[in-house]
């Protein structure tokens, strides 16, 4: 697992590197705040393994990314995914580093 902050994943898209970021909140949570990801909620990351596969840089994020290293974690023991991104301080971080305008309460 590889923890990095919403500025550097930012720095990275910004560059154009292949991230694809999955963002795990419950549909309710994306509906409020939403900063464009494939949302694929934490209950039905496993049947979506197939599709992760798919994707060759996966950055994970939450709300505050504690989820997100649950999942990882998860992803590399049992499905042997290598190297996935964890965003630290999921889209709460990114609100602070990176787009101050976005709502993330209703």
């Amino acid at each position: 697992m590889i923890l990095l902050s919403a500025t550097e994943i930012n720095k990275r898209l910004q560059n154009n590197e292949n991230i694809t970021i999955i963002d795990i909140r419950e549909p309710y949570e994306v509906e409020v705040c939403s900063i464009g990801c494939i949302n694929i909620p934490m209950a039905s990351v496993v049947d979506q393994i197939n599709n992760l596969k798919s994707f060759d840089n996966i950055a994970l994020m939450c709300r505050s990314g504690k989820r997100a290293e649950s999942v990882a974690n998860f992803l590399e023991k049992d499905y042997q995914f290598s190297d996935i991104i964890v965003m630290e301080g999921g889209i709460v971080q990114w609100k602070e580093q990176v787009d101050s305008s976005l709502r993330l309460d209703e």
